[in-house]
């Protein structure tokens, strides 16, 4: 197939590009308006093949993305471009309902209008609000209560897909994931915050109590599973990526403190964040027994492989710190429509 995949400078999306390079004949464009989490040094290598290129554009941009639709002919579209920092939606939420909401509904009357016969809207277990300690983790029916400002925009965006499957017999699958770690993740996010800054012997910032508990999916593991609702999803369905890995977020801070051999004393409680979700966690049979999808990587090895590749690119977290990132496009690479 020949796939847009857009908001694929970012993290998810780059790991999606690689995953895609090497294990499957497909071929694409990286559409990515390389926004502060949109970093082309993620993609690096990947445009060095001719089954990919890169072109810069919003997808709020009606006007780029339908000439972008209408020269290349896409079979699919994965749709990965988001917001989706909870701290930045609490702050100002503008952004997110434009790029989360504006900007699928462009994409979904793009794909519709240019015959795209696959669309793969990726969303979040956010939508579903949180769960109790003792709750059974969240199923595809279970109803959307999003918490903050971020999971409104995001319930919103699955809202208006599954519109469009009623409305105009679009072929879209919708795929949540819960929260991923791993390679090229931006700094802001809890794993790389904490490794980051246990490097650096900087204060690790846990919120409340720290006793949240998450659902940890490494980001190849939810890779293979978009891979899979592209190739096996049925029409119209809704399918769960969870890992079965629940911890909490000092559980995390102390595995990952424990393994850097970083001083314990880093660990600092601040203020909790409003509406901030208890617990997260997903059922994932569905994406089992109709994908044939299975998490693969434990969480301790899979955090052991994080804090090795962020120790081992000292130099892309240092672009990402000081801005220097956002120079790369205009240095390294540049390809118009």
């Amino acid at each position: 197939m020949k796939i847009l995949i857009t908001g694929g400078a970012g993290f998810i999306g780059s790991n999606l590009v690689r995953w895609i390079l090497d294990n499957t004949q497909h071929t694409g464009v990286v559409f990515d308006a390389l926004t502060y989490a949109g970093n082309l040094e993620n993609l690096g290598g990947c445009l060095d093949s001719h089954r990919f290129t890169f072109v810069r554009g919003s997808v709020t941009d009606r006007e780029s993305v339908s000439r972008v639709m209408a020269l290349q002919r896409f079979d699919a579209v994965i749709h990965l471009a988001a917001e989706t920092h909870v701290d930045r939606s609490i702050i100002s939420a503008d952004q997110f309902v434009s790029t989360n909401v504006m900007g699928t509904l462009v994409m979904l009357e793009s794909a519709r209008d240019n015959g795209v016969t696959r669309f793969v809207h990726v969303s979040t277990d956010e939508v579903y609000g949180d769960l109790g300690e003792f709750d059974f983790p969240f199923t595809e029916s279970h109803p959307l209560r999003p918490s903050s400002p971020y999971a409104a925009s995001k319930a919103a965006s699955d809202h208006l897909v599954q519109s469009f499957i009623r409305t105009f017999n679009i072929d879209c699958v919708i795929t949540r994931c819960s929260n991923n770690y791993g390679p090229f993740q931006f700094p802001e996010k809890f794993i790389p915050l904490m490794i980051v800054n246990a490097m650096e012997a900087r204060t690790l910032p846990i919120y409340g109590d720290g006793k949240q508990r998450r659902d940890w999916l490494h980001v190849n593991d939810h890779c293979r599973g978009l891979l899979l609702a592209l190739e096996r999803g049925m029409p119209g369905e809704v399918y769960n990526f969870g890992s079965g890995h629940e911890a909490s977020n000092i559980e995390i801070a102390q595995s990952l403190v424990a393994q850097m051999a970083a001083s314990a004393e880093l660990i600092k409680y601040v203020a909790d964040r409003p509406g901030h979700d208890r617990r997260y966690a997903l059922n994932n049979s569905k994406a089992k027994s109709q994908l044939g999808w299975e998490p693969e990587v434990d969480i301790e090895d899979g955090l052991r492989a994080t804090i090795s590749w962020y120790s081992e690119h000292s130099k892309w977290c240092n672009n990402v710190r000081t801005g220097e990132y956002r120079l790369y496009y205009e240095r390294q690479y540049h390809e118009e429509l």
